[in-house]
């Protein structure tokens, strides 16, 4: 059995993160989203298993406790509780799978510590660029758009550690990027492009 690759995908709020990540699954296959736990309520349109697993906190306390074969990760981030399931990520590697995890900075130092993930940060073209787009979305009030702005410049901060750096100024710019550092880690571990093992019959 070839273990698939484990990819962790960073970017403050409102980087448009989410849109690159579905346009990039949408054409390469052998790649999977890991959905991530939280405690916050669903946003309009989100469903249960499909954007998160939504847990109150005892639950989401219950899984953590498990350690260390709980959460690969976990974080608070915003005054809610993110975390990844280890259970489920080593399921879809172990089947051949490449597993994305969106996660924040604190959840990519934790599993850089268990694991050797291939790292990418998004950052936006400026700060007064990422507060425009957090207004156009219309759906934080003006306290929580401070938050986040404070939480996007610490961040920012940590871009450094990441082995790659994709600036989302052109969307289609910024999908090909994506979409070719994945490539790139297949071939250096010498699979195709489709995430499959090179087979030479020799």
């Amino acid at each position: 059995m070839h273990n698939g690759m484990l990819l962790v995908l960073s970017a403050p709020s409102g980087c448009g993160k989410t849109t690159i990540v579905q346009r990039v699954m949408a054409d390469l296959p052998n790649l999977v989203f890991s959905v991530s736990h939280t405690t916050r309520a669903p946003r309009s349109g989100e469903a249960d298993g499909v954007h998160y697993h939504f847990a109150d906190q005892t639950a989401f306390r219950a899984i953590r406790d498990q350690q260390p074969t709980g959460f690969l990760e976990w974080a608070e981030v915003h005054g809610n509780l993110y975390g990844t399931s280890l259970a489920e990520v080593e399921a879809r590697l172990q089947a051949g799978c490449d597993v994305l995890l969106d996660i924040d900075v604190q959840g990519a130092a934790q599993v850089r510590q268990r694991s050797t993930p291939v790292t990418v940060f998004i950052a936006p073209p400026s700060l007064p660029v990422l507060e425009q787009r957090l207004r156009g979305r219309g759906t934080e009030d003006e306290a929580t758009i401070a938050k986040r702005l404070n939480n996007a410049r610490k961040e920012l901060a940590s871009a450094g550690a990441y082995d790659y750096l994709i600036v989302n100024d052109q969307l289609d710019e910024a999908v090909e990027s994506l979409r070719s550092i994945i490539i790139a880690e297949r071939s250096r571990r010498r699979r195709t492009v489709n995430g499959q093992p090179m087979h030479w019959g020799v």
